[in-house]
């Protein structure tokens, strides 16, 4: 890298970001397998913890065809974990929400990582914080750059 990229230095901190890209990668999947799930049904969960979402904006999150999001959205349908219900404002439309049983699952398979992230967020300071915080989110403007 250091080659291609004379700023990179091989700091301390991109090696621990790097570590935390790769073991951010890493979860969904292990996630998934502990869930007898998909990748992309523990993705779609994450998304309906946040708010119910139609079928098309649901496949466009993943970056799924709507044809393979009508999939996710059965298997989740099936577990128990979502719901399709109409969609609030416009009738024509449905909007896939997340069941009790589902944030459950999401919570009972992520709490614990949860936890520990809130953790070693407590232990820093105010000032602390501010700098961790500017230096995720130019990574994550970097990081965007790409896509």
């Amino acid at each position: 890298m250091v080659d291609a990229v004379p700023m990179w230095t091989g700091s301390e901190s991109l090696s621990a970001l790097e570590d935390a890209m790769e073991v951010a990668a890493a979860v969904p999947a292990a996630v998934a397998r502990r869930a007898s799930m998909s990748t992309s049904e523990i993705h779609s969960l994450r998304h309906l913890m946040r708010a119910p979402i139609g079928p098309v904006d649901l496949a466009k999150s993943l970056g799924i065809t709507t044809a393979a999001s009508s999939g996710v959205v059965d298997r989740l349908v099936a577990h128990g974990h979502a719901e399709r219900r109409p969609h609030g404002g416009d009738g024509r439309r449905v909007e896939v929400v997340i069941t009790p049983s589902g944030r459950s699952e999401v919570l009972e398979l992520l709490a614990p990582m949860f936890a520990r992230l809130a953790e070693v967020d407590s232990l820093l300071s105010e000032e602390e914080r501010a700098i961790v915080t500017r230096y995720l989110r130019g990574a994550i403007v970097a990081m965007r750059a790409v896509m």
